[in-house]
């Protein structure tokens, strides 16, 4: 692509954040190129699944009925595991029927989502180059210019770029925006899609056609480091993965090939799993450090969004809907910098006002401790479940013993494991970090 050439805009990744913003400028006129490294959206894409429907409606409008989704989500659960048990928690609610209206939850496959997604922003007239690796941003006198690709005459100006080139970005770096992410700050999460037949997966998570499950598991799986598994319902497979920090993964040397394999013979999740046919193996960093590991999101010539900005809520299982609203806002801020004829950091920090506020730098604002009481305390994600696994089943089990006795007995046992004052501590340090 010739230097000479010139876009309103320049997007780097042509994941949920890049497209949101890319579809948002095209339609509003600005002339867009979305740089991909992969062969086609979505090919190296990663993620667990599940999407929202709100903030798909919010970019795509009316073509959202046109998305490729697998299932629609009606029961979320959770589950709290030891070796051999878990104490489950869920919501399971029907589906609301106003067609005007998206689901709140579904999942999805990247590849197909994806592809339909970009296909949305070229139709409102944005251009997509696959198969491009954008090296470096070009800095001429401060301020982004343009981008460096792998290309023959690769270089590209514009006056605004938009990184969204996920986890851990090089180009936010060179952008001046952050320093590079720590161990502690990251995650590695494994991933199979595993085949089953609709009727199987309806059967065992007792759904009718159409519609999905969730499930988080926490405790055990994880064998002493933070994070969890999962296993999402599409139509016709599961998405079965599992992930934890990657400063626990260096500290017990634990392979996240071996996590996952761990995690699919746990005897309460093998059944779930039975007679599936894996047919993709996928592996992605996500990033955990949270609002304080934030990086700039806007200077001279440049937004950042989704996981190149750090826009991820593990706690609720949220990433590509921060994602999208991100894109969104970027887009919404580039057409008010294209209005005005400046793309100065002083006009683009509408970018950061939008985003504070919205719910997107709120919910990571409020949960801006659990990073660092994740790396610190991952025994938590153990020892709790263990003690509310055992309490609940003396409190079930049927032994000629009455319940009085029963709950002095669960609370010795308790005060055996986790001293009062360790309790108190660890009760308070929660609270903190949830309130």
């Amino acid at each position: 692509m010739a230097s000479g050439d010139e876009f309103d805009a320049i997007v780097v990744g042509a994941g949920p954040g890049g497209i949101a913003a890319a579809l948002t400028m095209a339609r509003a006129g600005l002339s867009v190129v979305i740089f991909e490294r992969a062969e086609r959206p979505g090919q190296k894409n990663v993620m667990g699944g599940v999407m929202y429907g709100r903030m798909l409606a919010d970019v795509a409008s009316e073509t959202w009925r046109d998305a490729p989704i697998e299932r629609v989500v009606v029961d979320e659960r959770v589950w709290l595991t030891t070796p051999d048990a878990a104490v489950t928690l869920g919501h399971k609610h029907v589906p609301h029927e106003d067609p005007s209206e998206p689901p709140n939850a579904f999942t999805v496959l990247r590849v197909p989502f994806d592809a339909w997604f970009a296909s949305q922003a070229e139709a409102a007239g944005a251009l997509i180059v696959p198969g491009t690796l954008v090296e470096d941003v070009i800095m001429e006198q401060g301020r982004v210019a343009g981008v460096r690709t792998g290309r023959a005459d690769g270089d590209l100006r514009a006056p605004l770029v938009v990184i969204a080139d996920g986890a851990n970005s090089f180009l936010v770096q060179r952008a001046g925006l952050s320093r590079p992410l720590e161990p502690q700050e990251m995650a590695l999460v494994v991933k199979e899609i595993i085949a089953l037949s609709p009727e199987a997966i309806e059967d065992r998570f007792n759904l009718e056609p159409g519609r999905g499950a969730t499930i988080e598991v926490y405790g055990a799986v994880t064998r002493g480091m933070a994070g969890y598994g999962f296993v999402y319902t599409n139509t016709a497979s599961l998405s079965v993965g599992i992930g934890a920090l990657i400063s626990h993964l260096m500290r017990t040397r634990i392979t996240p090939w071996d996590l996952l394999e761990g995690f699919k013979t746990h005897p309460l999740i093998a059944p779930l799993l039975r007679g599936g046919e894996v047919r993709e193996y996928l592996a992605h960093a996500i990033p955990e450090g949270g609002i304080r590991a934030m990086p700039r999101l806007y200077g001279d010539g440049v937004l950042v969004v989704g996981d190149a900005a750090m826009m991820v809520n593990n706690l609720h299982r949220e990433g590509s809907n921060l994602a999208m609203a991100a894109g969104r806002m970027a887009g919404e801020t580039a057409i008010l910098a294209k209005r005005a004829g400046d793309w100065s950091a002083r006009t683009l920090s509408t970018y950061r006002d939008l985003l504070e506020a919205s719910f997107v730098l709120q919910d990571l604002r409020k949960y801006e401790r659990l990073p660092e009481i994740a790396e610190r305390r991952p025994e938590l994600l153990s020892v709790y479940p263990a003690i509310l696994s055992e309490a609940v089943h003396e409190m079930l089990r049927v032994d000629g013993v009455s319940k009085r006795e029963k709950q002095r007995k669960i609370l010795r046992r308790v005060l055996a494991q986790r001293p009062w004052w360790q309790l108190v501590k660890d009760a308070i340090e929660g609270w903190r970090a949830m309130r």
